[in-house]
């Protein structure tokens, strides 16, 4: 019987790149090092100020270049970008752009994708980049087994299940058929059953799309610990001795967050979920070696 092969979905292409693509390169190189079948099935995260983006805001800008740059670092490994176009408040006149056209022009290679959420832009992308992957975004906050049913029965390459459903086994068994497509949300630091992330969803678009770096969300979970650590307490939580029986039902696609975190806490995300046990110390030092020219971004540096 052939190894299943396994998808996993890193965060931050922009901001974790040089993590990213050490992992990536170590993957390729140092098969041995990883747990069997593993692959990195894409990097998510948008370049700064997209209006499109959202999820988390990210301010700034990329030049021409910066775009091309990245993209080709990814895909000339063979390596998907997917792009958070999640921003839940876009309007018509949004979809427009120039910014995130000109990203979604020089991304037209068939390889790379989009998460969506908003019905007027995803009915854009897919009229004028019909090149690209659509995935049905986590933030759409489908938490009932009826509706997740309803969204896989649509035209998309991939839904990401919302994490409160992670051990939910009504909706487990319900959407098993589709397992193939369906994403699961590995290690989300967010409170369990949270009534306001729709409303934290909603505030970081309208900040993305005004550019209003002060418009801040006082969430009352904000001040709890997040850690990887504090992170493997959590309910939604899936383990490495859990993603076993996932994979044996079907389910091959997994999603490790970490956009607006610190690189420290990807860092152990990625140490713990892809590297087998015995073989971490060994990567975690490749890792050093690699990112030793960007030390000032090694984790526990820049955010994203």
């Amino acid at each position: 019987m052939s190894q299943q092969t396994v998808y996993w979905h890193l965060p931050g292409f922009c901001y974790f790149r040089q993590l990213n693509l050490a992992m990536i390169t170590l993957m390729q190189e140092y098969p041995e090092c990883f747990r069997e079948g593993y692959r990195i099935g894409s990097v998510y995260g948008t370049f700064p100020g997209a209006i499109w983006n959202g999820g988390r805001v990210v301010m700034g800008i990329a030049g021409k270049k910066d775009i091309q740059g990245t993209l080709k670092a990814y895909n000339g490994r063979g390596v998907p970008v997917r792009f958070t176009w999640t921003n839940s408040v876009l309007t018509q006149e949004h979809v427009y752009d120039t910014y995130c056209n000109l990203i979604m022009r020089l991304g037209d290679n068939g390889l790379n994708q989009a998460l969506v959420n908003t019905p007027v832009l995803e009915e854009y992308l897919r009229k004028q980049y019909p090149g690209y992957k659509l995935i049905s975004s986590t933030t759409k906050r489908i938490n009932e087994t009826g509706g997740v049913v309803a969204e896989l029965e649509k035209d998309y390459f991939l839904v990401v299940l919302d994490y409160d459903l992670n051990h939910d086994e009504k909706t487990l068994s319900a959407i098993e058929p589709y397992a193939g497509r369906v994403e699961l949300l590995v290690n989300e630091v967010c409170a369990p059953g949270c009534p306001l992330r729709a409303q934290h969803y909603a505030q970081q678009s309208r900040a993305q799309l005004e550019f209003d770096v002060n418009d801040l969300f006082h969430c009352p979970h904000s001040s709890r610990e997040k850690t990887f650590a504090e992170c493997r307490k959590r309910p939604a939580f899936i383990s490495n001795e859990q993603i076993g029986d996932y994979i044996r039902r079907g389910f091959v696609n997994f999603k490790i967050a970490g956009r607006g975190m610190p690189q420290s806490y990807v860092y152990d995300a990625y140490l713990y979920f892809l590297v087998k046990e015995d073989q971490r110390e060994r990567v975690a030092g490749k890792i050093g070696e690699l990112l030793k020219p960007y030390q000032k971004q090694a984790p526990g540096g820049r955010r994203g």
